[in-house]
């Protein structure tokens, strides 16, 4: 089959290069503009425009289009089977969805109608589900809302971070969607109908992944401990606190229980802190912090101006004090 690509963030990469190595064609890629991400305002490709430029891929960086007239008959040209979707970071029109002559198809990282939108993998982390996957289904107008072709649940380990089980779902996101353009050649081939499951009798709550906020990075100590561990996980490598007036990435944190505490005989503050207080310090181990309910343990950060420590050595860089507070 003859396919264009959209796809922007490294996310996407996989399922690009696995339709490369396939017997289909992919005969270009969109991906978003180049975008001055650096210091010095330097324009930086996407991910996914910097990996097709590699494969000698035509490339679109459209900075809109919508009512983009130009781009719409340049696409409507070349005579595609195929529109194949991942992260691509804007929703197409109608004018585009109607292209291809089979239709344009979305690899999304949730058990949809959970989790539509534009942070998928975050919010999973953040709330704590159990579960997640990938779903792949035929685009409409809508958000998220297509009927499903294929999908595919993955259990979320415990020592999931965002690096780590967005892993997983883009390579999950690849294997499901080349198996979902056999399905649709074979049923092409035989001129049969594919069937596809719509989200609404899946019996599954709808909720929505909205984008990601500066604010969001921030730790707020005066929660519970589980949840500012589902936080840190879920917007990993870039939730933050403030130590001595610099910003500190938290990077790694361990819940302590009541049992835990116990066999470790740590000796804490005697007074009752408030959230964000410095407990103890467990030698070679990390540092011990307050929160709403039970205390965590510090084990892996990055200090402002400083390499990613842990355990000893991050105990020897912030020489913590009993009764420091670490600020939101």
């Amino acid at each position: 089959m003859r396919i264009i690509f959209w796809g922007t963030p490294e996310y996407s990469i996989e399922s690009l290069n696995i339709f490369i190595k396939s017997k289909h064609e992919v005969i270009g890629v969109v991906s978003q503009p180049d975008k001055k991400r650096s210091r010095g305002n330097k324009l930086i490709s996407s991910p996914v425009k910097s990996f097709a430029e590699q494969e000698s891929i035509k490339i679109y960086t459209p900075a809109r289009i919508r009512d983009n007239i130009h781009f719409i008959n340049e696409l409507k040209s070349l005579s595609c089977d195929l529109f194949i979707v991942i992260a691509y970071g804007k929703i197409l029109p109608k004018e585009i969805l109607e292209i291809p002559k089979f239709g344009c198809w979305n690899a999304h990282a949730s058990l949809l109608p959970r989790w539509r939108g534009a942070a998928p993998i975050q919010w999973s982390l953040i709330k704590g589900d159990e579960y997640t996957g990938v779903g792949i289904m035929k685009m409409n107008e809508g958000l998220d809302t297509g009927d499903l072709l294929l999908e595919e649940k993955i259990k979320i380990d415990n020592d999931d971070n965002l690096n780590t089980l967005s892993e997983k779902l883009s390579i999950l996101s690849a294997k499901l969607f080349l198996n979902a353009t056999s399905l649709l050649e074979e049923n092409i081939n035989k001129n049969t109908n594919y069937q596809l499951t719509k989200q609404n009798t899946l019996g599954r709550e709808i909720t929505y992944a909205r984008m990601i906020e500066k604010s969001d990075f921030k730790v707020d100590w005066g929660n519970e401990a589980i949840k500012i561990s589902q936080k840190i996980k879920a917007l990993y490598p870039r939730a933050n606190t403030t130590f001595r007036g610099k910003n500190l990435k938290i990077l790694k944190i361990k819940v302590l229980s009541s049992d835990e505490i116990a066999h470790e005989k740590v000796i804490f503050m005697s007074n009752n802190s408030r959230p964000g207080i410095i407990l103890a310090v467990i030698e070679n181990e990390g540092i011990i912090i307050s929160t709403k309910t039970d205390p965590i343990i510090l084990l892996e950060a990055k200090l402002e101006g400083k390499n990613i420590s842990s355990k000893k050595q991050l105990i020897q860089q912030l020489k913590p004090s009993l009764g420091e507070y670490l600020s939101d």
